[in-house]
């Protein structure tokens, strides 16, 4: 266990005594803030001093929008935000691009992205723009700054809002059993993906992984080597972020606070549009609520709606990253919506119906494969490895031929059976409740104790979960 990850159990399990201890609320979340200050200082004092300027400009922002709401004050809170995401995010990029050999574009070059910036901004714009459209929010400093600093999400999400958040720092420290039995149990499954995941990266024998085939470049890949490596480029970047989301959601029920869920089974979606109302949650719903809504519904026109959704997509794709391949990325997810609105339309027009035990697993494995392509624009290294890709999958007379490690192949089909596995197995059980399958608790605890083990083993740095970059 590094050094990072030490702390943070040690301070999750000395946050969790001191909770009993205050008689007030106020007290209780002044103890949170101290040890969220403190937690996210571990990887920058640097950050943390930019995460308490966003906070007090912030909470300013929405005292002036609460005094008098006015569209002049709400943009420039808006504009305070952006202009401080992107002066980490985008314009070390953009001055590399500009003028790559220059003295200027070293200098800011040399700056770093503080960790979780794109999503305590994400929960300060949502502040400023549900207090301008007349939100009852009053929240006090300390409760703000615990708001963009709170220690389960503050790394990478999942992005919070205020009406769901406040109600629950103000209450009372009593979580129950249950809230107990479901914490730790999701923060070891939640582990325990992580550790799949980066199996994944790494291989089972090492330098056979899916990063290894992407930093190759002589490799000749064929169409069955890109399938294989975006499916499984594809379940990493799930079974990472999901599993971090298992174990933040997981440890902020250890103290009675329910959290925004960010995966609802995304690779079971039989459409585009049902695939980002399951990936991502709570980015997706901040970019319908605060983006595309507005957006749509400012004109009627059909092709203004679509334009709206296309908008909204290249921003979800440059919110990762400001680079082409993101802005790639996020015009083609926009455009698979876009398809998705116009075959409904068809169906609305036409009378067709597409339904049925054919058209489900039709649909699913349409959709299934147009997202897993996706991932290629959003892992490669650059535009000429994504083109050579694409070309190898559209390349027929390529499908005989295989690269990738033998090993590479088999842990993907065992990764992606297993997980459709289980969810199939959850699925029965859910919908046939008249099954009885309890889990005796010795088999329970030792399924745990492997996961825990696994976890230990495979996990060693915290930095490694992929969305800290973002």
């Amino acid at each position: 266990m590094t050094t990072k990850a030490f702390y943070y159990t040690v301070a999750v399990l000395l946050m969790w005594v001191l909770a009993w201890l205050p008689r007030s609320a106020r007290t209780r979340q002044l103890v949170f803030l101290v040890a969220s200050y403190t937690l996210y200082a571990l990887w920058s004092p640097v950050f943390l001093a930019i995460l308490v300027l966003s906070t007090l400009a912030n909470y300013g922002f929405g005292v002036l929008l609460r005094r008098g709401p006015s569209a002049i004050r709400l943009w420039i809170g808006i504009a305070f935000n952006i202009a401080l995401l992107g002066t980490f995010k985008y314009l070390p990029a953009v001055a590399a691009s500009w003028a790559p050999h220059s003295e200027v574009a070293a200098k800011l070059s040399s700056i770093v992205l503080p960790i979780g910036i794109s999503f305590w901004t994400f929960e300060a714009l949502s502040y400023l723009l549900d207090v301008y459209r007349g939100e009852d929010l009053d929240p006090s400093l300390l409760e703000f700054c615990l708001y963009l600093a709170f220690w389960p999400t503050v790394l990478s999400g999942p992005i919070c809002r205020l009406p769901n958040l406040l109600p629950q720092l103000r209450q009372d420290f009593a979580p129950s059993k249950d809230a107990l039995r479901n914490g730790v149990n999701r923060i070891l499954i939640g582990l325990f993906m992580t550790a799949v995941a980066q199996t994944l990266a790494a291989g089972i024998k090492s330098g056979q992984g899916v990063d290894a085939a992407f930093s190759s470049t002589s490799t000749a890949w064929s169409g069955t080597d890109v399938w294989c490596l975006a499916i499984a480029y594809g379940f990493q970047l799930f079974l990472d972020f999901a599993g971090y989301s298992h174990v933040v959601i997981g440890a902020a029920r250890l103290f009675g606070i329910r959290l925004e869920e960010n995966f609802n089974n995304p690779y079971l979606s039989t459409t585009p549009s049902m695939f980002w109302t399951r990936w991502h949650m709570s980015l997706s719903s901040w970019i319908r609520d605060y983006l595309f809504l507005p957006l749509a519904t400012a004109r009627r026109e059909l092709w203004w709606r679509n334009l709206a959704l296309a908008i909204s997509m290249v921003i979800f794709g440059l919110w990762h990253k400001g680079s082409l391949l993101f802005l790639i990325w996020g015009v083609y997810q926009g455009v698979l919506l876009m398809l998705h609105r116009q075959w409904q339309q068809f169906q609305r027009w036409s009378g067709f119906s597409w339904a049925g035990y054919v058209a489900a697993p039709v649909s699913w494995l349409v959709t299934f494969a147009a997202m897993s392509l996706g991932w290629i624009f959003f892992r490669a290294n650059d535009l000429h490895q994504a083109r050579t890709m694409w070309a190898a999958v559209v390349n027929l007379g390529s499908y005989g031929q295989l690269a990738l490690p033998r090993s590479l192949y088999l842990l993907t089909a065992i990764v992606v059976v297993g997980y459709f596995c289980v969810v199939g197995i959850k699925w029965l059980l859910e919908r046939e409740p008249q099954v009885q399958f309890r889990i005796p608790v010795e088999f329970r605890f030792a399924a745990y104790a492997v996961m825990f083990y696994w976890a230990m083993l495979h996990i060693a740095e915290p930095q490694a979960f992929i969305y800290f970059q973002f």
